[in-house]
């Protein structure tokens, strides 16, 4: 491994591990050691319990890198966080104690990306195409939209109400990529998550799916966390 952290990137709603194909390309050719899991998106503890379980078989200190409903995930591992030694949010929710995406969509207009979700009889959210592809993923080429929006992984509503509890940015280090297109988390919403957590912030001109639409920029700024990161002895998780 050569003193660098292993990588562990978590997916978020309406999309798999395949979301993340261009960033695990670039971060295998620098020479990481990856994974890229899915997750069942059954509830909030089903996912942390796949989280946990990915982070057991880790050989040493490790990034977790979180896009959308992954960053709740990766946040609600809470001062349980095996060999991880760093948070990075990719345009994705930061909950603190006592919060709930339920109660932070109801602060405002409900963004356009998720303005129309599809909830089935088994009580599973779907996005309906033309918002997957004119919001969700609106710099993404529409035909690879469609085809992202074809094999997309629905996400139980019981994931909303969900309460966080304490949030793992509390103890860790943190970074935090603003999406400043992005139509399913408003920019405004993302910087105040950064602000609060004291993250490292950076920046892309992309719409919610950033590591779809700009994998190098999205693959430097995970790089440049692990780098910070490197040679730090797994358990050390305090900032």
């Amino acid at each position: 491994m050569n003193g660098r952290p292993n990588i562990v990137l978590v997916h978020g709603a309406w999309a798999d591990g395949s979301s993340w194909s261009g960033v695990v390309e670039r971060l295998q050719a620098a020479g990481y050691h990856v994974t890229a899991p899915q997750f069942p998106l059954t509830s909030t503890d089903d996912d942390v319990a796949r989280l946990r379980q990915v982070l057991n078989m880790q050989d040493g200190p490790t990034i977790v890198v979180g896009h959308s409903y992954g960053g709740q995930v990766m946040t609600a591992l809470g001062t349980d966080a095996p060999n991880v030694v760093g948070l990075v949010y990719v345009t994705s929710f930061a909950l603190d104690q006592g919060e709930s995406l339920q109660a932070l969509l109801a602060q405002g207009p409900m963004p356009p990306a998720l303005a129309h979700l599809i909830t089935d009889g088994r009580g599973f959210m779907w996005q309906p195409q033309d918002d997957f592809v004119q919001h969700f993923a609106a710099d993404v080429e529409p035909q690879r939209a469609m085809v992202m929006h074809a094999v997309q992984q629905p996400i139980a509503d019981s994931t909303f109400p969900y309460q966080m509890g304490v949030p793992a940015w509390r103890s860790l280090p943190s970074w935090y990529l603003v999406a400043t297109e992005d139509q399913a988390i408003p920019p405004e919403a993302q910087r105040m998550f950064a602000d609060r957590m004291g993250a490292t912030i950076g920046e892309v001109a992309a719409s919610h799916v950033a590591m779809v639409s700009h994998p190098d920029e999205v693959t430097q700024f995970v790089k440049t966390a692990a780098e910070s990161r490197t040679a730090m002895p797994a358990g050390r998780n305090r900032r």
